[in-house]
């Protein structure tokens, strides 16, 4: 694993955030079906509340080759706390930089977690069943709940969990 760190994002990250989030939304858009629009871009989503939501933070994942990816987190003073949104750029991918990522975003907000991937998306699966083990071992749970305003998508598996 190249050296990594997790900065906590400020405005002045947010053009790299946007770019970003970008490559994130092509990634979903196989398992949402979702296309960008006639300009060639993905909708900017819930991007913008992880700058201006109290409740919301943002990391970005830097390597020694350059941004890797992010990290946001919804309920940072409430819980549970929410895996929102997770990305790591396909370079960076199965090096431990994403496992370095939600580990240590997790330690930096202990408490309840939600963690919500889709099942088709078998190589985020795999990942999150992995990282709650690596966290908590076996005391973690998962049950699936509908997407909102998606019945046509399958619904998603939410992995709960207990961080210390």
């Amino acid at each position: 694993m190249t050296e990594t760190v997790l900065d906590r994002m400020t405005d002045a990250d947010r053009p790299v955030a946007e770019r970003l989030w970008q490559l994130y939304q092509h990634d979903m858009s196989e398992f949402r079906g979702s296309f960008p629009s006639p300009e060639g871009l993905f909708k900017a989503g819930r991007l913008p509340t992880f700058f201006s939501d109290p409740e919301r933070c943002g990391y970005l994942l830097r390597s020694s080759s350059g941004p890797a990816g992010f990290v946001y987190v919804r309920g940072v003073q409430t819980e549970p706390r929410v895996m929102g949104e997770f990305f790591v750029v396909r370079a960076a991918r199965r090096s431990g930089v994403g496992r370095f990522a939600a580990v240590d975003a997790m330690r930096r907000h202990p408490g309840r977690w939600e963690i919500p991937f889709q099942e088709e998306n078998p190589g985020a699966a795999t990942f999150w069943r992995r990282v709650a083990t690596d966290v908590v071992g076996s005391a973690w749970s998962e049950e699936r709940r509908p997407v909102p305003d998606k019945p046509h998508v399958p619904p998603d598996v939410w992995l709960m969990l207990e961080v210390s």
